[in-house]
């Protein structure tokens, strides 16, 4: 008898498939479920709020600008002249017990002096060059307070002509901005418990404080007329530096 040809078996292709489907990746629609689902996580409620703290301190330090401004006919005359005072001035400085890492040139430039020649046939030349002028500053860092205005004095009498711009500063500022920091978190703290408390919730833990320092406020930059008859000594009053610190603290606020 002849027999029929066997059917292929569909066992291995329904085990492919149904292995094949356990490791499809997931669909977008799954992805789109998974992300609802952690929205509706609910958020830990919170409460962001900033401080300022200002300490002030006496400063112990000055930084103080002056500059030699010479002019001649040619930009080598100039330089020459200015070299000439500016080595006395340097002199003096040293003389006044300024140490050799507290001064500083702090910028050196050679400007052309032009002429505006007048226009012939209506046409305007260009400007002549009739001389030089040179600057040449110098910034002082003076530790010792008491002698900054007859430095000043000093200087200005042997040929510094220009500047006179003095920041007042201090050397170590650690103490000071450790006040300002614990007067800005103490700031947080009572806008913290004062909103708090106005909404009827209790404040909870600090969950995040991050801290922005400001440049010291010092008194306002004096810039000064340099002149021959100065007197014995420029009076200058030093006063107080304000240093300010801010910060951002985030509670958590209990139910």
């Amino acid at each position: 008898m002849r027999r029929l040809p066997t059917a292929p078996s569909l066992a291995p292709a329904f085990l492919a498939l149904a292995l094949g489907t356990a490791f499809l990746p997931l669909s977008p629609f799954s992805a789109t479920v998974a992300s609802a689902q952690e929205a509706r996580t609910p958020r830990e409620p919170i409460i962001s709020v900033s401080g300022e703290g200002k300490a002030a301190v006496a400063p112990d330090m000055a930084i103080l600008s002056l500059a030699v401004v010479r002019q001649a006919k040619t930009a080598d005359a100039a330089v020459s002249a200015n070299n000439t005072a500016m080595s006395e001035v340097l002199a003096a400085i040293k003389a006044e017990g300024i140490a050799d890492r507290d001064v500083q040139t702090s910028s050196f430039a050679i400007y052309p002096q032009y002429r505006q020649v007048a226009p012939k046939d209506g046409i305007e030349p260009p400007q002549e060059i009739i001389g030089y002028e040179v600057s040449n500053t110098l910034t002082l860092k003076v530790r010792d307070l008491e002698k900054l205005g007859g430095l000043i004095d000093k200087t200005v009498k042997l040929g510094v002509n220009q500047g006179g711009q003095i920041e007042f500063t201090n050397t170590n500022t650690d103490e000071v901005m450790t006040q300002a920091r614990k007067a800005a978190v103490a700031e947080a703290l009572a806008k913290a418990k004062t909103l708090t408390e106005a909404a009827g919730v209790k404040l909870g833990r600090i969950m995040e404080i991050s801290e922005n320092s400001a440049p010291p406020m010092a008194p306002p930059m004096m810039r000064m007329t340099m002149a021959k008859d100065s007197g014995n000594g420029v009076p200058v009053a030093a006063g107080e530096t304000s240093y300010t610190v801010n910060v951002n603290v985030v509670f958590s606020i209990d139910p």
